[in-house]
């Protein structure tokens, strides 16, 4: 058996063991949206969406892969490189990468306590609050440097 059969065999297993297949995971879950992040380092940046954010774990393979929610948005977590097929370079070499702007969008009661609280827990923002005609709002990041931008309705 060749290398990346071998471990797409391990992850397999290794996702079997927390009690979900990657595809029962898929086909169950109740999520309305389901979003992939790169990220350098899937425990931190797992224990930054639950510790921080307020997601749950749906299912962990270690540092190979994570799926985490909150409401009904289902946030994959994957590495730069290992043995998923998000994290294999394009045809032209270029490799997965965190950061970026794009991002998912988390509506939260009262944004200026948000802030409050995660500045408090070390929470790097890009911006402070802005306010613009649908709300309030602003920008942070994960350990990886993956915005995530909290929002309060107007």
């Amino acid at each position: 058996m060749n290398r990346p059969a071998l471990s797409a065999l391990a992850l397999m297993f290794s996702v079997g063991a927390h009690g979900a297949s990657a595809q029962d995971l898929a086909k169950n879950s109740s999520a309305l949206v389901r979003v992939r992040y790169m990220v350098s380092d899937v425990p931190a940046a797992a224990g930054f969406y639950t510790s921080k954010l307020g997601f749950k774990v749906d299912l962990s393979a270690g540092g190979y892969f994570a799926a985490l929610s909150r409401g009904g948005l289902q946030l994959l977590l994957s590495p730069t490189k290992g043995p998923g097929g998000a994290s294999q370079p394009m045809p032209n070499g270029e490799r997965p990468a965190p950061g970026g702007w794009t991002r998912i969008v988390l509506n939260v009661a009262d944004l200026q306590g948000e802030v409050t609280r995660l500045r408090k827990e070390g929470v790097h923002f890009r911006n402070d609050i802005t306010t613009g005609p649908g709300g309030k709002e602003i920008l942070l990041e994960d350990p990886s440097g993956n915005p995530v931008e909290l929002f309060q309705p107007g």
